[in-house]
């Protein structure tokens, strides 16, 4: 009697690495969209005190990762390389520029002028590109920049003065990016974000000897669970970046230059419809201009088939 045969199973496809990659991007913008609401949980915390502590937290969790990973010599390998740790040095006085300039805006009700300056961010790092690289812009490229810079000017005028929290950001994380792409080959995520918060450290510490002096410091003496948030500020400032990372090994950079405008429209969701900004017809103007703008890049970007050179991609809220 033939006896039937044996079922066959049935596996799921593995996922493929391109979705991967796309949940792994949309995981770290869509969580660095949202740090205002987060920050804004570390209240009554002052700006001043939550940077000092992310730097220090982060140094804290990078350490714990690299020990269980078992990447110190990774680590040893680049601080054989003066250059490398010098201009890791210089990244990480520009990334604390841009994180304390963000987490001011995020507890000073100022999330859209924040969101602002990752919007033009690509436009400034195309304008860091011929300023700084001395690289040549195709024409649709400068009508793109030309666009930004009237949508500064017409902020200006909306703001009674220059909008320095965004150009702040903005020109900080471009510099920034700048420099990481220098050292791209020889530095990871995490090696990266090791050596710019121990370069760090000093200045977080006098930081919150000073806060503690003036004010006093916060931190266990609010709640346990504002501890507890102050505490996984080294956790939030990693976790997306390692996401990112994954994302990039993933994915073309054509793809991730247009997912990183997820995180700051998110930022202007929260500012405008949670936290009610206020958003007068100038704003919006000024805001148009600089979305056409970055509409006219992006089509460039698509059409030329590359992404531009210099872009950098990862929001260091």
């Amino acid at each position: 009697m033939p006896t039937d045969p044996a079922p066959v199973s049935v596996s799921r496809p593995e996922r493929s690495e391109h979705s991967t990659g796309l949940i792994y991007a949309v995981l770290a913008y869509g969580l660095w969209g949202l740090l205002p609401l987060y920050f804004l949980l570390l209240l009554p915390t002052g700006a001043f005190e939550v940077v000092a502590w992310r730097v220090l937290f982060s140094l804290v969790f990078c350490a714990l990762l690299i020990t269980v990973t078992r990447r110190w010599r990774a680590i040893i390998a680049v601080l054989r390389k003066p250059r490398v740790v010098l201009t890791m040095g210089l990244a990480g006085l520009l990334i604390y520029v841009n994180w304390q300039t963000y987490v001011v805006a995020a507890l000073d009700g100022h999330v859209v002028e924040a969101a602002l300056g990752y919007f033009i961010n690509p436009i400034v790092t195309v304008f860091l590109g011929v300023l700084v690289l001395h690289e040549r812009l195709r024409t649709i490229q400068w009508v793109a920049v030309g666009i930004a810079i009237v949508a500064v000017v017409v902020l200006t005028v909306g703001y009674g003065a220059l909008p320095w929290i965004s150009l702040m950001l903005a020109f900080s994380f471009g510099l920034y990016g700048l420099l990481k792409k220098r050292v791209g080959n020889d530095v990871d995520a995490v090696t990266g974000l090791t050596l710019e918060t121990a370069w760090l450290t000093p200045i977080a510490i006098v930081q919150l000897i000073v806060v503690g002096g003036v004010s006093g410091l916060t931190f266990g003496s609010v709640s346990p669970w504002h501890t507890v948030l102050l505490l996984s500020t080294g956790v939030v400032t990693a976790v997306p970046l390692l996401f990112f990372a994954s994302a990039a090994r993933r994915l073309p950079l054509t793809l991730i230059g247009l997912i990183q405008f997820f995180a700051p429209v998110l930022q202007f969701l929260v500012g405008v419809f949670v936290l009610h900004e206020d958003m007068p017809p100038e704003r919006w103007a000024g805001f148009g201009l600089v979305w056409v703008a970055l509409i006219i890049l992006t089509v460039d970007m698509i059409a030329s088939g590359r992404a531009p050179r210099r872009a950098s991609l990862e929001p260091a809220a």
